[in-house]
């Protein structure tokens, strides 16, 4: 699993219209937002910094409700934008999250002890957990 990593509005006329997560680490307008989702229509994800979670307008909030886009706080520690574009989940997370599932862990054991363990956070590996690990 990848998460695109955006850090100026002037990239996102540019993605790939498959982007389904995408991480902005810039402070986005409203058109900004409407730009991303009309660039990318398959998107599920967009992830924001917890500082900039304040400045997103209820409009926005229930625009991308009604297209059923999550918004989700959170950080990429330690990416470098200048190396790669894309930050990987690492499979190996993907499947300790798959391997407590079956264990009969309650998903907020999962996300607690991951986000712990990991640089994601609770919120991320709940989007994992419903998307990635079967039922």
């Amino acid at each position: 699993m990848k998460i695109r990593v955006v850090s100026s509005r002037e990239e996102i006329p540019t993605l790939n219209p498959n982007e389904r997560i995408v991480h902005l680490t810039f402070r986005p307008s409203n058109r900004d937002i409407f730009e991303l989702v009309e660039s990318c229509p398959r998107i599920e994800v967009i992830q924001l910094p917890k500082s900039y979670m304040a400045t997103v307008s209820k409009s926005i909030g229930m625009f991308l409700q009604m297209q059923r886009i999550q918004l989700l706080e959170g950080d990429i520690w330690g990416h470098r934008k200048d190396i790669n574009e894309y930050y990987i989940i690492p499979s190996s997370l993907i499947d300790n999250i798959k391997e407590m599932k079956i264990e009969g862990k309650s998903a907020e054991e999962i996300e607690k002890k991951v986000s712990s363990e990991s640089k994601l956070n609770s919120e991320m590996v709940a989007y994992i957990l419903a998307k990635e690990v079967p039922v």
